[in-house]
């Protein structure tokens, strides 16, 4: 898998209570008795390898595996969904792109005392793209990476009630978080209120593409400066990508500017995407997300 999963790894030292703040406490505990327990009944040829804890973050807990593996674990009912949506369909999406993803090799079932279903997945090296940017030049690699994804999802895809949907469907959110912070700060606005407006005015997506849909920096990996992985894919969904790239501008630097940029609907959604999870201000869609704008060039 990673060094991180929805957490970083040096604040989730420990599996058990005290949480870490914000952290949503398990719902189920789990310590490397249960995982070799569950290694044993379903994969026996994988349980008398070396097995640690390793870290845990919102919604799953990981183990290390020998050398090569990661043992990853819903800690919350919350995440049993997510964890089915990557055993479906990884396998699928993984020979396709230019970037590897953490495709379960394994899958197993739930017991009597860890009652959810868990997958052993590859260890992919590298550390968090917010903490170890790449070069410059691999803004091509995820140009490249962005455009194997991003195309039109199955029928039977799912369908996600809050990713790469129209932002219509946002708007109860979005205007119950912006009274929490209006009841903080005096910095909301008529010009505040009329981004939003304008939010609601942009085209519509076309069609339903495949999307990661949780597409931040802390989900991509860098290794020596090479983007090693692309990770955390429970939020794989059909539906509008503008939704991807709204969640890119949380990395996107002003040195990949010069690349390109998508097509003027795509970016329109993805800014006003962007300011509904609180980007105020955000900057052109950088061409490290779509190379010299070809992308999306019908």
């Amino acid at each position: 898998m990673s060094r991180r999963d929805d957490a970083d790894a040096d604040e989730a030292t420990s599996l058990a209570s005290p949480s870490t703040p914000g952290v949503p406490d398990a719902e189920v505990e789990i310590d490397v008795t249960d995982v070799r327990r569950l290694l044993a009944a379903q994969h026996p040829d994988l349980a008398a390898l070396p097995l640690e804890p390793l870290a845990h973050g919102w919604d799953n807990v990981l183990f290390r595996l020998g050398e090569t593996r990661i043992v990853r674990l819903p800690r919350r009912a919350a995440a049993v969904a997510l964890v089915l949506n990557e055993q479906r369909w990884l396998p699928e999406l993984r020979d396709r792109l230019p970037i590897p993803i953490p495709s379960p090799e394994r899958i197993g079932v739930g017991d009597a005392d860890h009652p959810w279903p868990w997958s052993v997945l590859p260890w992919l090296p590298g550390e968090c793209a917010d903490r170890t940017p790449p070069r410059a030049e691999e803004a091509t690699r995820f140009a490249d990476f962005l455009r194997a994804l991003h195309v039109p999802a199955p029928d039977r895809a799912p369908l996600s009630p809050v990713r790469g949907v129209p932002l219509a469907r946002r708007e109860g959110a979005f205007h119950e978080r912006l009274a929490r912070v209006a009841a903080r700060v005096d910095d909301i606005d008529v010009h505040v209120r009329s981004l939003w407006d304008a939010a609601l005015a942009a085209p519509v997506a076309r069609e339903a593409l495949w999307l990661h849909g949780d597409l931040h920096a802390q989900n991509v990996l860098v290794d020596g400066g090479r983007l090693s992985a692309v990770i955390d894919w429970g939020d794989v969904t059909a539906g509008d990508v503008a939704t991807d790239l709204a969640l890119s501008l949380l990395a996107a630097e002003d040195r990949y500017l010069a690349l390109g940029r998508p097509r003027p609907d795509i970016e329109m959604r993805a800014a006003h995407a962007a300011r509904e999870r609180g980007i105020p201000t955000p900057r052109p869609i950088a061409g490290l997300w779509y190379r010299k704008g070809i992308v999306y060039q019908a």
